[in-house]
């Protein structure tokens, strides 16, 4: 067990994700109550209390400068971090303090703070699937991989979107205290232990922009229009009057994917959707174009590695009613 006073410092800034700051917090001050003892200390450049995503003031226990080392420093982030280079003072108070900390946590886009203070180079990182691509072609140095809940890396910890703080905050609650004080603090909170999948079962597979090329636009809207009807490769490349060869590579060059695999994950998104609705599998799978149960199947196991049915377990919403039992995976 750990050490009696385990201290953690959250570095707090303008405009920073509150539920970062609360997530873990609570975290932490619930392990307390089994016996724990951490201890918050909330710091900011300055020592000036600081006005969060949702507009309330979050009082700061103490100025970057003062502050003493902490065995554990959780960065929070912020939407205006991916938005713009970070400001000098920020970056320099980051490595400031990650400097004379045990371990460095960023939560969700606090990992653009780390990235900008050198912190991510040469290590593997993640932080909300949004911003991946961004993170990895920012800090060129940093191994990003997109699909990760979070990231160990050494004593450098980055995470997904807001919630999956609170996943590294069990993490790291299990590093000091181990798995049985730890599953008692997820069952209190009503949180997974260890949250199952990586977190693109969260974005939709086609997130990004529209394709500049007109016949792409055509292709998209066509299947979009009708996921459930015949798009072959010839027949797609059919309708646009060009050949399946060409086809195929401007969808390489400009989106990265092929045509196929495009329309697998339009009808991906679209049965995850439906699950969600309360669907079962096989309407999911005929509603979406999917020729059979077995070929969603198989589509989820791809893309997430999970079934269908596990999947609608785990993520469909409630108050859809009652459900027809799905096909056994």
């Amino acid at each position: 067990m750990a050490a009696k006073g385990h201290s953690v410092g959250v570095l707090a800034f303008d405009g920073m994700k509150m539920l970062d700051l609360t997530g873990p917090a609570e975290v932490f001050s619930e392990a307390n109550r089994f016996g724990a003892d951490y201890r918050l200390t909330v710091v900011s450049v300055g020592g000036k209390p600081v006005s969060s995503s949702i507009g309330m003031r979050v009082p700061v226990d103490a100025d970057v400068a003062d502050a003493p080392a902490f065995d554990t420093l959780l960065v929070v982030g912020g939407d205006r971090l991916p938005e713009a280079p970070v400001e000098p003072g920020l970056t320099a108070a980051t490595a400031e303090l990650a400097a004379r900390s045990g371990r460095v946590a960023a939560i969700c886009t606090g990992a653009f703070l780390l990235g900008a203070a050198g912190l991510l180079d040469g290590r593997r990182a993640t932080t909300h699937w949004q911003h991946t691509a961004l993170l990895a072609r920012r800090h060129p140095r940093a191994r990003v991989e997109p699909d990760a809940i979070f990231v160990r890396d050494g004593t450098t910890y980055t995470s997904a979107g807001v919630t999956a703080g609170i996943d590294l905050a069990l993490a790291l609650l299990e590093e000091e205290h181990g798995p049985d004080l730890t599953r008692r603090v997820a069952r209190s909170l009503v949180v997974y232990m260890q949250r199952p999948g990586g977190q693109s079962q969260f974005s939709p597979s086609l997130q990004g922009p529209a394709p500049r090329t007109p016949v792409l636009r055509l292709v998209q809207d066509a299947v979009q229009a009708d996921p459930t009807g015949e798009h072959s490769l010839d027949t797609l490349a059919a309708a646009v009057r060009v050949s399946p060869r060409h086809l195929t590579r401007m969808f390489r060059t400009e989106l990265g994917t092929t045509p196929m695999k495009y329309v697998e994950l339009l009808r991906f998104d679209i049965a995850k959707a439906l699950l969600d609705a309360g669907h079962n599998a096989t309407e999911a799978a005929a509603r979406a174009g999917f020729p059979s149960y077995e070929s969603l199947r198989r589509a989820f196991a791809r893309h997430l590695g999970i079934s269908p049915t596990k999947y609608q377990h785990r993520f469909a919403t409630t108050g859809t009613g009652s459900r027809t039992p799905a096909p056994p995976h």
